[in-house]
């Protein structure tokens, strides 16, 4: 069925079938929505977060930079740790990291401090990382570490893993209540009162099928 119809009588058709009413898309003239099956709602989720996977490494790709990160061969444990930080959420953005010891007058003498306090940061850095080009013979040492996309696409697949499963078990917990989730979905939309424009899924043999809206 296809028609303009209002939101309450949206939610009806979803709680009186035992369907989700999901908003799609708020952007187009009239927004998209789509009622789903329990099953088919939980496929859909999966593949919206594995396509955003998908842009965010093309993303990552098109806009690598170099930041760059400067420390003394005698840093402190804080300093350290901010620096540390700031390398991996670099890294991870897929940025090139810059690190540099400037060493001054006298400071020339624990040049050897300054390389192993680069040794240190790279390991402490971890997989995330593997070196890049290298210069322990001037006075402002630096090592580059470029982002190892293996080790951090495997990363954040773990963490889109588990925030998956744990979405699906708050999911079933709620046991999917119709109007719970309709206005769940609805909240905090510009679409109180207005029209829909809804297509029902006909059983389970038709294909997914898509809802707008009038606003």
């Amino acid at each position: 069925m296809v028609g303009v119809i209002s939101v309450s009588e949206a939610v009806r058709i979803a709680d009186e079938n035992d369907l989700i009413l999901a908003i799609l898309s708020l952007d187009g003239d009239p927004p998209v929505l789509r009622l789903f099956e329990e099953k088919d709602y939980k496929k859909h989720k999966y593949e919206q977060q594995k396509k955003k996977r998908v842009q965010q490494k093309r993303s990552v790709a098109k806009r690598m930079g170099l930041k760059e990160l400067k420390m003394g061969y005698n840093i402190d444990i804080h300093d350290y740790s901010v620096r540390l930080r700031a390398a991996k959420k670099f890294l991870k953005a897929g940025d090139k990291v810059k690190i540099v010891v400037n060493l001054k007058g006298r400071e020339n003498l624990y040049k050897k401090q300054a390389i192993e306090l680069l040794r240190r940061f790279q390991t402490d850095v971890g997989e995330l990382a593997t070196e890049g080009s290298k210069n322990f013979a001037e006075r402002n040492i630096y090592l580059i570490l470029v982002p190892n996309k293996l080790a951090i696409q495997k990363e954040q697949d773990g963490v889109s893993k588990k925030d998956t499963v744990e979405g699906e078990t708050d999911q079933s917990e709620d046991e999917l209540d119709g109007d719970d989730t309709v206005i769940e979905q609805l909240e905090g939309s510009s679409l109180d009162g207005d029209e829909l424009v809804i297509e029902e899924l006909e059983e389970s043999k038709e294909p997914e099928t898509e809802v707008s809206a009038n606003v």
